[in-house]
């Protein structure tokens, strides 16, 4: 390393990340290997990129990177090859190697999905703060945020699965995705990836393409595997522990992580698995995606001799060309046009995921993956957008829920009013529509097994749009990256927040370093079990609680395969 390198780099190691650097109030604490020396005063650099500063080796080529508030940032690195032309629908290739020092300055491309209109409601706009750039067929690409790197240490890594479902999103759709603050925090390496998504990820064809494309229906998947490889093979450069690594997503990256824990492929190459708000017991099966490309080809005007000109049209073309022919599908089979974008997600196909991931039985490939669960209590809260829908009554409530579960509504209803005398009908709403059920069942499974599962609920309620936000989806997770103050349209900033993320922060730390979250600053946090439901209730003052909804619970009808 250069003299010049290595003397930014020595005073950057005394940087505190404290109000003055971040403006948020509260000193973070400083990684562990930091400098014992005076933190810079304010008004001190803070930035540093240039052609001799964060320079690391990959196993394809150099990348050069940048500092920013004492953490190595290397953004957008190649981790498998362009995916259009030939490489459509076939398992991810490995990048080509590069000669020159490659700029991994900013976010990679996002995978192809539908933009129009992506701005479109201003109130989630606001909100959530999307970050869209660029899209493209070539996005295989990996963020790196970590305290430092040549260094011989060997941090814990965590490997971000953005949610979006299997149709949308990308590694830095939200600010709270930023992984800077919590690598400062736990002296920890935060990656995150793009990969592919929608028809281009998850579209069959092996009923009509043969061997050739045998793994076309779970190829985005695939991405995932290869950038678990990839990080295995390279983290070490990046100063991360490639036999420590935590896998970890909300919604759909939460279904992401179930189902990577149930790929023969993958397993060796993470040691534990967090999931927010997406538990994923079940995989839907190869009956109705098989018969997926015939309708494809025939949207297409194709035989199937012709089925390699898919890989040809320009993605658009085929995205649309697809979408037409999973909504004829899906009403054809009973379903409406409405449901075609379900068609496109991972599949039980007997190879690459051999069988459901938690369904009756939990995964064979993840025995020894401790598991940490997370749902939020009012993951579809719609009231505030719409201050008149707070004066909904129980019987409101009754009625609009008799279009999804019939005549046991009303029973429905009144058990959660009955368990949450508390809760005013608006929330109560909110409360049946959460991912809470599938959680358990997730826990259910998982304990089975011989590694720890641990539960929690998130309740804590932001003090936004009149105090009608909510614990909705999407909130916690800025709670466990110590981000509170950098996505303040989800939490409001200051002290109130940032006090609860610190103690979430510090148990997902904790989680990372040994498989059981405590010891992080929440209180004791008791493994689960069916028979008493031990849930950590996570709010202004975190309780462990025996499963608080489960006489509420029991009124909705039984989860069946979709």
């Amino acid at each position: 390393m250069k003299k010049t390198q290595a003397t930014r780099r020595r005073f950057f190691k005394t940087l505190s990340a404290g109000a003055a650097a971040l403006g948020l109030g509260s000193p973070f604490a400083l990684a562990s290997n930091a400098s014992k020396e005076e933190p810079a005063k304010e008004g001190d650099q803070v930035l540093f990129v240039g052609d001799n500063i964060a320079l690391a080796n990959t196993n394809y080529g150099k990348v050069r990177g940048f500092i920013l508030r004492d953490i190595y940032h290397f953004l957008g690195i190649p981790y498998g090859a362009d995916t259009s032309g030939a490489n459509r629908f076939m398992p991810p290739q490995k990048p080509k190697p590069w000669t020159d020092t490659y700029p991994a300055l900013w976010w990679g491309n996002s995978a192809p999905q539908q933009m129009e209109n992506r701005y479109a409601n201003k109130f989630a706009s606001f909100r959530d703060q999307w970050n869209y750039d660029d899209v493209s067929e070539d996005c295989l690409r990996i963020n790196i945020f970590t305290p430092g790197y040549n260094d011989s240490k060997k941090r814990p890594v965590l490997l971000w699965m953005h949610g979006g479902g299997f149709w949308n999103g990308n590694a830095i759709e939200h600010e709270g995705y930023k992984g800077e603050n919590l690598a400062r925090l736990g002296d920890v390496v935060f990656c995150s990836v793009n990969h592919r998504l929608g028809p281009l990820g998850f579209t069959d064809l092996s009923g009509v393409g043969g061997e050739k494309y045998a793994s076309s229906g779970n190829v985005g998947m695939l991405d995932l595997v290869a950038a678990l490889e990839w990080i295995h093979d390279n983290i070490a450069n990046f100063g991360g522990d490639p036999n420590n690594v935590t896998i970890m997503g909300q919604s759909g990256g939460g279904s992401k992580v179930c189902t990577t824990t149930a790929m023969p492929a993958a397993k060796g190459l993470f040691s534990k698995a967090v999931v927010l708000s997406g538990a994923r017991v079940d995989l839907g099966l190869p009956d109705l995606s098989k018969k997926l490309g015939a309708y494809i080809l025939k949207e297409a005007g194709l035989e199937p001799a012709q089925v390699d000109q898919l890989q040809q049209m320009p993605w658009q073309k085929y995205y649309e060309i697809a979408l037409r022919a999973a909504g004829k599908l899906a009403v054809d089979s009973g379903k409406t046009a409405a449901s075609a974008s379900q068609i496109f997600q991972p599949r039980v196909d007997g190879k690459h995921i051999p069988d459901h991931p938690y369904w009756q039985k939990p995964s064979p490939y993840a025995a020894k993956v401790p598991m940490l669960i997370c749902s939020v209590t009012n993951e579809s809260s719609s009231t505030w957008t719409d201050s008149s829908r707070e004066s909904i009554t129980l019987d409101g409530l009754k009625e609009q829920f008799k279009g999804t579960y019939g005549e046991k509504a009303g029973a429905i209803v009144d058990a959660y009013a009955k368990t949450f005398s508390n809760k005013k009908p608006a929330e109560i709403w909110s409360m049946i529509t959460n991912h809470r059920q599938r959680s358990v069942l997730l826990a259910d499974s998982k304990s089975k097994q011989e590694a720890p599962v641990y539960l929690a609920w998130f309740g804590w309620q932001p003090p936004l749009f009149d105090n009608r936000l909510r614990a909705f989806h999407c909130l916690d997770i800025c709670f466990w990256f110590y981000n509170t103050d950098t996505m303040l349209s989800h939490t409001g900033g200051g002290a109130r927040p940032r006090a609860l993320s610190q103690k979430m922060a510090g148990a997902l730390l904790q989680f990372m370093k040994t498989g059981d979250p405590n010891g992080g600053g929440l209180p004791k946090w008791a493994k689960y079990s069916s028979d008493k439901g031990e849930t950590m209730f996570l709010d202004d003052t975190c309780a462990l609680q025996n499963d608080p909804d489960r006489e509420a619970r029991k009124v909705l009808p039984p989860y069946v395969i979709s």
